[in-house]
């Protein structure tokens, strides 16, 4: 079951599990994107309820219907989200709440509603769609950074919680890839022109300026492939320019932290 079929990750994804013979359920937000998978949708072993993630009360339903209906459900991939530039002061309250119900709240209601199931079936696997974003973070990106590393958080405690119900959660960190999310489907904030300084990702969102290093079908490939990996991975990284960028802020951080250990023991008690 994948949210968010009709475009990017969740359209390559079922794409390759239908060729594989899998049966896939995949949501899509409305009537129109059906018109974007017109090619599944004469395949027995695909579904498309509609979803969108930001109704709690529908996400359950869905995924219960999804549940009762097949009896079994051996993976769950959360992956309906979406990107949003733009600086902290630049973004409107609108905008930080709806990308906090996609790419956060959305992921987590989904998950919460498959774990009963998954857990009553003996086991099965959580795939969640982050981003290298979710380790590393620039500017005008702060909302889509907060949604990615609240979810990997989310994510990294919830792998230790229903390990021993034999429930693997591998969280999914690509870098940039050539799908609609960077290219048509990414949202930007009222601009002010004292922010100009932090205004280059407009160039990386143009095609003309070049395109992201990401293959996304191979992306997808070897996201199935995790599936099939025991125990699961608790992160994948999907790109060499992202797991270069992670490398390097983590050491950074590291590093950081090293120097603060005079610091950090002067607060404790001395008994």
């Amino acid at each position: 079951m994948i949210t968010g079929v009709s475009s990017g990750f969740g359209y390559e994804l079922t794409k390759q599990l239908l060729e594989k013979g899998d049966k896939v359920i995949g949501t899509i937000r409305s009537e129109s994107s059906k018109e974007k998978i017109i090619d599944f949708l004469g395949n027995k072993n695909f579904e498309a309820p509609y979803l969108d993630v930001c109704d709690i009360d529908k996400t359950k339903e869905v995924v219960d219907k999804a549940f009762k209906k097949h009896g079994k459900i051996d993976v769950i991939i959360s992956n309906a989200g979406y990107g949003l530039f733009g600086g902290a002061e630049e973004l409107s309250m609108n905008e930080v709440n709806k990308i906090i119900a996609a790419n956060l709240t959305g992921s987590i209601a989904f998950i919460k509603s498959a774990l009963p199931y998954m857990r009553e079936q003996g086991g099965g696997r959580i795939i969640q769609i982050s981003s290298y974003g979710g380790q590393v973070a620039f500017p005008a990106n702060s909302l889509y950074h907060a949604t990615k590393f609240g979810i990997e958080g989310f994510c990294e405690s919830l792998a230790q919680e229903v390990d021993k119900f034999n429930i693997g959660v591998t969280i999914v960190e690509p870098g940039g890839a050539r799908t609609e999310f960077r290219y048509s489907s990414a949202k930007i904030a009222n601009l002010m022109k004292e922010y100009d300084h932090i205004h280059g990702f407009l160039n990386m969102l143009d095609k003309s300026k070049g395109l992201a290093p990401g293959n996304p079908a191979l992306m997808a490939a070897r996201i199935i492939e995790s599936v099939d990996k025991n125990p699961a991975p608790l992160r994948i990284v999907l790109g060499s320019q992202a797991l270069k960028s992670i490398i390097d802020r983590l050491e950074e951080r590291l590093a950081d932290y090293k120097t603060q250990t005079e610091l950090a023991s002067s607060t404790d008690y001395k008994e």
